[in-house]
């Protein structure tokens, strides 16, 4: 109990700062408890990482929103296209319900007829069609990298070992958890967290009953410990499918699944990927 009041005694030290201005004036004194100048120390540190969170999303976001603005002309291009489709086909029709062949030429040397350039307009349909193509390749391809990111948790559950160094809880020595560990009730469902292709499903020394699936874009994932798999190699298997059940085979403490995800050849920390996919 001593300690605790000479703690909170030392907190409440005031502090003196003085401001010193270059001109003749008296200099300032502020007097401060020591706490008060931990507490704005410790808000100045949550709030620069705090800003530059900020920043890495918007550097992040930045290409995207590019992408998007260039897209977006690319629309306003075919939506002029379309106008000129259209004020064509009406002049057309406009002429053809004349109804005799000399009222026609006739009227094809008005003003109306005389804006409409068809070789201008068939250049913007070959360039028309060729944005369409791309817009659509490009969310082709951005579709298919949602659905190879992983996203969510692998089973329902709470994680019992977080990724990075840690004491192991069997040889008690510190090392590098290349996963996660998420524990739940032996026999629940463990299901893919991104499309793909299984890649491995059997017995693996100490990961025991594993599944490990590759979902191109440079992402594989693994699923170790179940007590059944529930999928062979060369499955399609799509996000949310039973690829195993829980258990605790191989080297572990109790029932649960080492979730592990690598991007291009090298171990991530899948927390990030539990909300959301991140590429």
């Amino acid at each position: 109990m001593y300690r605790i009041r000479l703690f909170l005694k030392r907190l409440l030290l005031p502090v003196t700062i003085m401001l010193i201005p270059h001109s003749s004036r008296k200099s300032l004194r502020l007097n401060v408890p020591l706490m008060g100048l931990l507490g704005a120390a410790v808000l100045s540190v949550f709030g620069a990482v705090y800003v530059y969170s900020l920043a890495l999303d918007a550097f992040a976001y930045r290409p995207t929103k590019e992408k998007l603005d260039y897209y977006q002309n690319e629309f306003a291009e075919i939506e002029s296209t379309i106008s000129s489709l259209k004020l064509a086909e009406k002049q057309f029709r406009k002429l053809f319900s004349l109804g005799s062949k000399d009222a026609v030429l006739e009227n094809m040397s008005s003003t109306d007829m005389g804006a409409l350039d068809a070789d201008i307009l068939k250049k913007q349909i070959e360039k028309t069609m060729d944005s369409v193509a791309e817009i659509r390749d490009y969310l082709s391809e951005q579709r298919d990298l949602y659905m190879a990111t992983p996203m969510g948790w692998p089973v329902k559950g709470w994680i019992s070992s977080g990724y990075g160094y840690r004491i192991h809880p069997i040889t008690g020595r510190r090392d590098f958890h290349t996963g996660m560990d998420i524990s739940a009730r032996p026999g629940d469902p463990v299901d893919a967290t991104a499309d793909g292709i299984v890649i491995f499903a059997g017995r693996s020394g100490a990961n025991g009953n594993l599944v490990a699936i590759g979902h191109g874009f440079g992402y594989t994932t693994y699923y170790a410990h179940n007590k059944k798999i529930a999928v062979k190699v060369g499955d399609v298997v799509k996000r949310g499918d039973v690829i195993a059940y829980v258990g605790s085979t191989g080297r572990a403490t109790g029932p649960h699944v080492h979730y592990e995800i690598w991007k291009d050849g090298k171990n991530v920390n899948p927390k990030k990927y539990l909300k959301g996919g991140t590429s």
